[in-house]
């Protein structure tokens, strides 16, 4: 067996398999307006791969000696492990306080390790690598263990999350990521006293955004 083809099995079959797994993960990537994260997603896919069958054709001219479908197994290869790498996102898990319901706020913050054991107020802080990545539901517990999944509220169908920004301080807002937590065998339109973030976080961890 050839190189050529030798790389053409190993690239074609690395690249299958990353195809599979990101259609996976698209099912759970974040629509926009009306159109799921795996149409929007899917759309960008397409627009990868053939993004690589132009780039496969322009490098067979330069790579005369090696297939244009091992190239094409190549480009996709390295193509797909950047999509999957920018539709990463960690699972957070999130301590809460016994008997705690409402508002959660991670805030967007300067510091190293992100704290997710909340407050009295359901506050608790995000790096910034944590807070541009995240879009997965949480796992979230109470201190005493209990865990809370019938409980917890999305933001809308296709998202978990939503990214709030609380005016100000000193002109500046405050970005965080939310959601809400009911009370036991609570109606899910039940709406809580919305928190001035202004007056509960840490300002020294706060990194602070431009109102504009």
């Amino acid at each position: 067996m050839t190189i050529d083809n030798k790389l053409k099995i190993l690239f074609g079959t690395t690249s299958l398999l990353l195809l599979f797994t990101v259609i996976i993960k698209l099912n759970y990537v974040p629509g926009g307006m009306i159109l799921s994260g795996l149409f929007l997603g899917g759309m960008l896919l397409v627009g990868i791969l053939m993004g690589c069958l132009v780039l496969a054709s322009i490098l067979k001219l330069i790579f005369k000696f090696t297939s244009f479908l091992t190239l094409f197994a190549i480009i996709t290869t390295i193509s797909l492990l950047i999509f999957r790498y920018q539709l990463y996102s960690p699972t957070l898990k999130i301590i809460v306080p016994n008997n705690y319901v409402g508002e959660i706020n991670l805030v967007r913050s300067n510091v190293e390790e992100n704290i997710l054991v909340v407050d009295s107020n359901g506050v608790g802080y995000l790096n910034e690598w944590t807070f541009k990545k995240t879009y997965t539901k949480p796992i979230v517990e109470r201190v005493n263990g209990k865990r809370l999944d019938a409980e917890l509220v999305w933001y809308n169908p296709s998202a978990f999350w939503a990214r709030v920004k609380s005016c100000c301080f000193h002109g500046r807002n405050i970005e965080s990521l939310s959601f809400k937590i009911l009370s036991e065998n609570s109606l899910v339109g039940e709406d809580y006293e919305a928190k001035v973030l202004t007056e509960l976080v840490n300002e020294k961890l706060v990194i602070f955004s431009s109102p504009y």
